[in-house]
Order: C-alpha cells, then sequence, then structure tokens
C-alpha cells in the first residue's frame, strides 16, 4: 500500500473509530465492527492500530487536532483565538457521543495505569499554555479586561468548558454550552 493511500486509510479508520466511538461508546465498539465499517479486514486494520487502545489514543488525538484546525484557521491570535472556542463548543453540541467518550475517558485517565493517562496530563498542560498565550495576547493587544489574569484565565476557561459538558451531558435541556462560553469571554475581552 502507497504511502498516501495508507495515509488515507489510517483518516478513514480514524473517521469511523470516532463514530462508531460515539454511537456505541468504547467499550461497545469492537475492533471487528470498525474493520467492516471501514471495509477491511481485523488484521488489515491491526497493521495500522496494533491495540484498541492505540486506536483511542489516535482518535483523541485526531478530535484534538480537528478541533485544533477549527480554532487556528486563518491564524487567528489573542481574543480571535479565544472567541474561535465558541465554534468548537458549538461543534460539541453536535457530537454527544464523542464528548461523552472525552469526558469518562478524562475522568477514568486520572489513575495514572490507566492507558490515556499521560495522554490527558499532556493535554492538558498543553491547552493551559495554549491559551494562557492566547490571554496573553489579547491582554498585550488591549482587548483583555485589566483585571483578568491570563493562567487564572486560561484554567478558568478549560473549567467551565469542561463543567458546562458534564452538565449538558446529563441532560440539562436548557444548556447552551456556546452561549454560555460566549457570555464569559465576553465578560473578560473587550
Amino acid at each position: 500500500m502507497g504511502y498516501a493511500k495508507g495515509r488515507a486509510k489510517r483518516r478513514d479508520i480514524l473517521d469511523q473509530a470516532t463514530a462508531l466511538f460515539g454511537e456505541s461508546g468504547y467499550r461497545g465498539t469492537s475492533l471487528r465492527e470498525i474493520a467492516a465499517r471501514c471495509g477491511i479486514s481485523h488484521p488489515g486494520l491491526l497493521h495500522h492500530f496494533p491495540t484498541k487502545e492505540s486506536l483511542l489514543l489516535a482518535v483523541l488525538q485526531h478530535r484534538d487536532e480537528v478541533d485544533q484546525e477549527r480554532v487556528t484557521a486563518g491564524h487567528p491570535s489573542g481574543a480571535a483565538a479565544l472567541r474561535r472556542l465558541v465554534d468548537v463548543v458549538a461543534l460539541n453540541a453536535t457530537r454527544r457521543g464523542i464528548v461523552e467518550l472525552f469526558t469518562v475517558l478524562s475522568a477514568e485517565a486520572t489513575a495514572a495505569d490507566h492507558p490515556a493517562h499521560d495522554y490527558f496530563v499532556d493535554r492538558y498542560s498543553r491547552i493551559v499554555r495554549e491559551l494562557e498565550s492566547a490571554y496573553t495576547e489579547a491582554r498585550d493587544a488591549g482587548d483583555l479586561r485589566a483585571e483578568v489574569d491570563p493562567g487564572r484565565a486560561a484554567r478558568e476557561l478549560i473549567a467551565l468548558m469542561d463543567g458546562l459538558q458534564i452538565q449538558w451531558l446529563l441532560g440539562d435541556p436548557e444548556l447552551d454550552m456556546a452561549a454560555a462560553v460566549a457570555e464569559h469571554l465576553g465578560s473578560q475581552l473587550r
């Protein structure tokens, strides 16, 4: 299989695994189901992802890449990058299964022996740094209210987004996650 074909097949596997994990959950989805949906054999799938855990980590990384592309398209920085997060939150409201998978796994991964532990530790550390940088850029451009500390604001925004997802998953019918994040950012940005 050529390099381009291999990359395309890997992307298809990630897309199908993301969809199936979203529909049936991580535990309710088998590698054989994913392989069948991709039109390849089980051993063919194992060529790309030798374990279900490796596929899971790749799905999580793929989700982050899609979200990152949405935020960084056109290379916004500072306040513009922060406001783009509202689009990511709105997208999450259309993909309950993935949000649920992410939420459950992030909680499970607090155990040091969980296969996704290092992924989540690294992810949260990176996101805090990226958001703090965006808040700092907003401050330097005069777009951030003076009383807002970039480091604290970064952690608060992550906590708000994660907390809203949990409330949304628990069935709060009145919750508009995107509007809540937009309102929060509106109270910080000029």
